[in-house]
Order: C-alpha cells, then structure tokens, then sequence
C-alpha cells in the first residue's frame, strides 16, 4: 500500500511517499513560497534531490507540482496517481470533536472550518492541502490525522481553565495541546526500545524546537501536557514568550497603550529565545553567543533549561513516578548542552546521563548513566510516519 503523506503550511507544502508493505520513503520533497514565487525540492530515495522553480501561485499548482514529480519518468516512484491508496494530512487542531484520526468527508471538513477562529495560523492551508487532494485525486481515500487528538483523554481538570466554565461551553476555551503524533509516536518508540509494554510505563516526552512542548504519558495515555488553547503556552520556545502572567497582557494594552494585535505579536514573534537573547530564534546562534560571554544568551539558555526541568518534574509528580524520559525534535534531538543542563541535578528522580553517551546528534540512543533508575532517551521523531500509520489503518478496514 502506497500512502502520501501532506503537511501543508501557509506558504509551503511537504510531502512523503511511503511504501507501507515495508515501511520505507519512496520519495520526499518540499514546496516552497507558495503564492509569491515557487519552488520544489524533491528526493527520490537513493538519488540526489532535485530542485525546480516553478509559480505557485496557490497550493493547487503546489500538489499538481508534487504529483507530476512523483510520476516523473526520471524522478519519479510510480508511474500514475493512481498507484497512491490514501492521502494522509497533518492537521494541527481537531477541536472538541476530532479526538482521533479520520477519513475526511465533507461534514468532518465543515467541522475543521468552523474552528479556523482558534487555529487561524495552520488551519486555512491544511484545508488547502485537503481540498486540493480532493479535487486532484478524487477517488482516493483523505485521511485527517491531528496534532491535538493525543490528547483527546485527559483528565478534565487538566484540560479545564479555571475560567468562568461558560467561557469552555460557549467558546470551547480549554487545553488542547499540539504535537501529539510526535509524542505519540516517541512513546511508542521509546517503549519499543525497553522492551515493555507502553501500558506498564510512565513516561516523559520532550518535543524540543523552535516550537516546544511536554507531555506526559501514563500507561499508554496522554494525562497532560504544556502547550494549551494554543500553541503559545508552557516552556519558553525560539520567538514564543512561553507561560507567563496573563496580567502582563493586559498592563500592556491598558497601561502602555498597545493593541491586541500588539501584543499578540510580542508574545509569538518576538519573544523567547529571540526576545531574551536580542540575537536569535535560532539555539545554535544563542549558544555561540552565550559561549563568547553573552549575558542575554546565557540568560536564555537558563530560562529554557529551568522551565523544561519544571514540566518534566511537575509530570513526574502527576504520574507518581517516571520510567522513561524521551528528548526529540529540534533541539532535543540535537543540543547536546540543553539535554545536559535539563538532566543535571536530577538524581533525585532517579534521571542521570552519561556525558558520551550524551555527545550525540539526531541518533536514537539511550545516554543514561549506568546505574540510574530512569532511561533517558533520545528518538528522532517521525510524525510523517505516524500519519501514514494512522492513514493505512483506516483505509484497510
């Protein structure tokens, strides 16, 4: 079974080709500057990538791109669309009533319209991406895989604002949490790697990134996890302010005069690491700076660290106990620094890492220290993976 996996963003469009019957990348491939100019970026797999200008001036022409591309006689891996079983998407929001993947029809599509209010950002091109598949490859199954359904069974008082509750009636404002299929599937993974079944384990798992955040996972269940109404809450991230006062927001549109709109931009684009260090989004150009002497960057660099150690213990409280702790993403995956400073003074929890195990890139590898209680691993995540998964289970039922 042949499944196409989409990830559509507001100006671009990544894709992957997965044989399902052995489980490898046929072929993969990035469409960038969607409605200001055009280009494609395709790898077969074995071969050298590919590049090519071309306009796209919406993500229609984008798709068309990708599948002439992936019927090329040259750099191609099928010879006609047709050869594709499913479509699988990456949907950041599923709501209050998308807690699991789906086969996408048009009620379910109206449902993903209606929410677009509380996820203006990824919600409009995902429907992009849907309705182009659709209107392209019309007798092939789409199937809607969503960041937040990980999470579709967390506990109410996690989820719940201490809000007025007709605010959560009315408006749905609650905690949703985002970045579920790469938490999900690190915690499947990390279960694999010990040899147990996820059921019998408590874990902790850290999506580290530009965009960041930490779930806990019980037995094989999401009980909570940092990022919430939307993705702006929990840890510090690259341009995102993270958890801080609320009142801060309203100080600055009543007392110093900004607007909602303002504000709204401080707190997502020009905060975090960006905001604290006056350097970069970017960890690797803050930690270049911090080790020349930067008091700002090295001031980041802490903040992050400390609230990373924060969630993860607060988990560990929640779930009484931890078995297993998982760094991936970004960052996770590739700073070896942050991974240290977040494990340091941790014995307590029984979390200790060993310094070369530790000195690793983007490697799936279990760095804790001989003898410490708690595996701490690291996973690259593969959320395209997940969809397709997610996409050839329902499609073969």
């Amino acid at each position: 079974m042949k499944i196409l996996v989409i990830n559509a963003g507001s100006s671009s469009l990544k894709y992957q080709l997965f044989d399902m019957d052995n489980g490898t990348v046929l072929a993969k491939g990035l469409c960038e500057c969607i409605g200001t100019g055009g280009r494609i970026t395709h790898k077969k797999t074995g071969d050298e990538p590919y590049s090519l200008d071309i306009p796209f001036p919406t993500h229609d022409e984008a798709l068309e791109a990708v599948l002439a591309v992936l019927t090329d006689e040259v750099h191609g891996v099928i010879t006609d669309i047709s050869e594709i079983d499913a479509v699988g998407h990456r949907i950041a929001h599923g709501g209050e009533k998308c807690k699991k993947s789906t086969l996408l029809d048009e009620e379910t599509i109206a449902y993903i319209e209606s929410i677009v209010p509380i996820n203006p950002l990824h919600g409009p091109p995902a429907l992009k991406g849907i309705r182009g598949c659709m209107r392209l490859m019309s007798t092939t199954p789409q199937v809607g895989v969503f960041d937040t359904s990980f999470y579709g069974e967390i506990p109410d008082y996690a989820y719940i604002y201490p809000l007025p509750y007709e605010l959560y009636e009315q408006y749905q404002i609650r905690r949703y949490g985002f970045h579920g299929t790469s938490h999900r599937y690190v915690a499947g993974k990390v279960a694999e790697l010990m040899g147990r079944p996820i059921e019998e384990l408590k874990i902790v798992t850290c999506h580290l990134g530009n965009g960041s955040s930490i779930t806990a996972v019980d037995h094989g269940k999401a009980i909570d996890t940092t990022m919430g109404f939307t993705p702006q809450e929990g840890v510090m991230m690259g341009t995102r302010s993270g958890t801080i006062d609320p009142t801060v927001v309203t100080y600055l549109i009543n007392s110093v005069g900004m607007s909602g709109e303002e504000v709204e931009g401080i707190l997502n684009r020009k905060s975090g690491l960006l905001g604290v260090s006056g350097i970069s989004n970017d960890a690797r150009d803050v930690t270049k700076a911090a080790n020349e002497g930067n008091y700002r960057a090295q001031l980041a660099l802490k903040i992050l660290a400390h609230g990373i150690k924060k969630f993860i213990g607060s988990y560990i409280a929640e779930m009484n106990g931890i078995d297993a702790l998982v760094f991936t993403a970004g960052l996770g995956e590739n700073d070896i620094a942050l991974r240290e400073r977040v494990c340091a003074d941790m014995d307590f929890f029984g979390i200790a890492i060993d310094a070369e195990k530790n000195n690793v890139r983007s490697e799936t590898r279990n760095i804790s220290a001989d003898g410490a209680r708690v595996q701490t691993f690291i996973i690259p995540t593969d959320e395209e993976y997940m969809i397709a998964m997610d996409t050839m289970s329902l499609v073969s039922r």
